[in-house]
């Protein structure tokens, strides 16, 4: 026993010792490597994809105006044709397509919101390259945008007094920062230079969301520094509740608030009133001149 113990002892000594240890560590940590990662190692690969068919979809649609390297196109004239996109995110760019607001015809003034033109496909895929290109925003996920996530303290689930404490401070925060463009009730308004700020009532959440983050046009950016997530979340559930709020006013006059209730008073109501003294005015005048012609 004594013998197969110093032969076993001279092996581990020997030179091929280290070198079969060293063999069979590669081997085992090679084994564990590769059951752990191809799953990372396809979704790298298929983000990398994704990055490429918006390549592609960007040089098509997009690079006339934003430069084959979304670097921006500038005029003969000094004047920026398409804005650089090299750090504005992927949330931006799901903003612009996903609201049909991108791709424009031509250049020129705030584009409208209309039916997009890619699919919702089509779309992440740009905003993958784009967010390939520098830094910016990502697209938020459903949790900081959607109402129905609000959860009470306890982690139990929303109840109502939550939820209204969550919409009474949505309101708030709206009053406060929002309203001076897109009135008390989202129905939007005239903004100078052309501009405009647009209706945000029945506006996908995700939408409003990205907007606040990314402010686009003439809108001021929403960091989470500014408003955080949280309080993002309670502004779109404040919105939300103006969708089921009967308008107690009778006619809205499309919402616009007190300057346009106004001018229908004055052209409509006092107009109406200054056409009828007019006509009692004339009707009584002409009365009286037939009455002195028959006395005469």
């Amino acid at each position: 026993m004594n013998r197969s113990a110093g032969r076993l002892s001279r092996h581990r000594r020997g030179p091929l010792a280290g070198l079969l240890v060293l063999v069979l560590g590669l081997l085992l940590t090679g084994g564990l490597y590769s059951a752990f990662a191809p799953a990372q190692a396809d979704s790298t690969q298929a983000q990398e994809e994704l990055v490429q068919e918006g390549r592609e979809l960007f040089l098509v649609g997009c690079a006339f105006c934003h430069g084959q390297n979304g670097e921006g196109v500038l005029t003969q004239g000094g004047t920026q044709y398409g804005p650089p996109l090299t750090d504005v995110g992927a949330a931006a760019v799901d903003f612009q397509v996903g609201t049909g607001r991108m791709p424009m015809a031509q250049p020129g003034q705030q584009p409208p919101k209309k039916d997009p033109v890619y699919s919702e496909e089509e779309t992440a895929a740009l905003a993958a390259y784009v967010a390939s290109l520098g830094t910016g925003p990502a697209i938020p996920d459903r949790e900081l945008y959607d109402p129905e996530t609000i959860a009470d303290a306890n982690g139990n689930g929303s109840n109502e007094d939550e939820v209204q404490e969550y919409v009474a401070r949505g309101g708030q925060i709206f009053l406060a920062n929002c309203t001076a463009c897109h009135n008390f009730e989202g129905s939007g308004g005239a903004m100078p230079r052309g501009g405009y700020a647009p209706k945000i009532r029945g506006t996908d959440p995700k939408h409003i969301y990205e907007a606040m983050l990314t402010g686009p046009y003439t809108m001021d950016t929403f960091s989470d520094g500014n408003i955080p997530p949280d309080d993002k979340l309670a502004v779109i559930a404040y919105l939300q509740t103006l969708e089921e709020t009967p308008s107690y006013g009778g006619f809205t006059f499309g919402g616009l608030g007190p300057v346009s209730e106004g001018i229908i008073a004055w052209v409509v109501g006092l107009g109406a009133l200054v056409a009828f003294a007019v006509w009692i005015a004339a009707h009584t005048t002409r009365t009286s001149r037939k009455k002195d012609g028959a006395e005469a």
